[in-house]
């Protein structure tokens, strides 16, 4: 989730009014795209794309993510994205261990994102929680925010594929640091154990954050509201629940599809790697591009890169949602200190993320539906890290959110 999202519910009544040009634009670029996908590389890269083209329109009108639901609970105690995030893994979990344990789904191979946990994972995770809160976003948010129109969200999403590439080059370093080898829950426990686990464990995450919303407010916040007369599928804001399972949903999309779960961030380091090599730095020859799918991602053209796709998907996607809204305005003018922490944000988000082996979506989101043990360990680092990172928030002119105490 980005900062973006925050307002969302807030929108005055032009809500019901389209922007036709960004729409049409966006709209062109979808269909264009799938269909020079399909004619270039293969049908199932179109549909990919078109997967992240709902996973953008879906992130916008639900304002669906992470760093805003995170800050509000810290900050304000109010834990409806976190729970909503419970929903989410929930429905991911009983789609996603079920065919990771079969090996195969529709006749197609499939396997989980799975890595290891250890100390470049609470290091990246950590760093990746304070990019959150300076950053304005995590990687998904980040691109639906960038196409929604926030050009603060550019400055954070140019900073996230330097940092992503920058870490790239250290990753000999931060892998030869202690850590336990990939484990997956899904083999280690069995697909009913390992189902039951985690469903009891996301109970009591929703369970703890009603019982901390109610101690502090007395009550469980209602933060939705619509503008008259606007229709709500049509112009948002999603109720929470109806993002969480479509996300589940498209995820599971992308694993019939591509044969591996949703990602996000390694496309950025692929295009800063590009980037850089482009002005003579020898990327190439950097360990962590030289063997692997690594290697073969460098060497083909982005278009044939999955998770690139998709990123350019989730951008045109929101970029119509936005525009369906009447919401589509970007404002160039940015105040210093927020555009100093979108950089210094952006930079932390896309370094953390290499070292952990993925964001909020490749090791929080898809890491856990996978059963690895290294997304609990994400969880658990990021956070504190999104601690940290909202208590940083003022000192760059940033906004806290906290409901007004009313009464006694």
């Amino acid at each position: 989730m980005s900062d973006l999202s925050t307002p969302l519910g807030r929108a005055p009544r032009r809500l019901v009014n389209l922007n036709p040009k960004p729409l049409g634009i966006a709209l062109l670029l979808v269909v264009l795209g799938t269909v020079w996908l399909a004619q270039t590389v293969s049908a199932t890269q179109a549909a990919l794309y078109v997967v992240g083209v709902l996973l953008g329109l879906m992130l916008y009108h639900a304002a669906f993510g992470f760093t805003s639901a995170w800050r509000v609970f810290i900050a304000d105690g109010r834990g409806a994205g976190l729970r909503a995030q419970m929903v989410m893994l929930a429905i991911g979990v009983l789609l996603f261990f079920p065919a990771l344990s079969a090996g195969s789904l529709f006749g197609h191979p499939v396997t989980g994102l799975v890595s290891p946990a250890g100390t470049s994972v609470i290091v990246g995770a950590f760093l990746f929680g304070i990019g959150m809160q300076l950053g304005g976003g995590c990687a998904s948010g980040t691109l639906y925010t960038v196409g929604g129109g926030s050009t603060r969200m550019i400055v954070t999403l140019a900073a996230f594929i330097v940092g992503s590439v920058i870490a790239t080059a250290h990753m000999p370093f931060w892998t030869a640091l202690p850590s336990l080898k990939p484990l997956s829950l899904v083999t280690a426990l069995g697909v009913g154990p390992a189902i039951a686990l985690n469903l009891a464990v996301f109970a009591a995450i929703a369970a703890l954050t009603v019982l901390i919303e109610k101690r502090r407010h007395g009550r469980l916040v209602n933060e939705t509201e619509r503008a008259p007369h606007a229709s709500p599928w049509l112009h948002g804001p999603w109720p929470l629940v109806a993002g969480a399972v479509a996300l589940a949903i498209l995820n599971f999309a992308t694993l019939a599809l591509s044969g591996r779960p949703w990602g996000v961030t390694s496309a950025f380091a692929l295009w800063g790697a590009k980037a850089f090599a482009a002005f003579g730095v020898d990327v190439a020859n950097w360990k962590y591009w030289t063997a692997g799918p690594n290697a073969a991602a460098l060497a083909a053209p982005v278009s044939h890169d999955v998770t690139t796709v998709m990123d350019i998907g989730i951008v045109l996607g929101a970029m119509a949602a936005a525009s369906l809204a009447g919401r589509y305005a970007p404002v160039w003018r940015v105040p210093l200190r927020s555009l100093i922490a979108a950089i210094v944000g952006g930079l932390l988000l896309g370094y953390g993320a290499r070292l952990a082996y993925g964001c909020n979506i490749g090791a929080y989101f898809s890491g856990i539906v996978s059963g690895s043990l290294h997304g609990w360990l994400w969880v658990v680092a990021a956070f504190f890290g999104n601690v940290i990172g909202t208590k940083l928030r003022p000192a760059f002119g940033l906004a806290v959110e906290r409901v007004k105490q009313t009464g006694c």
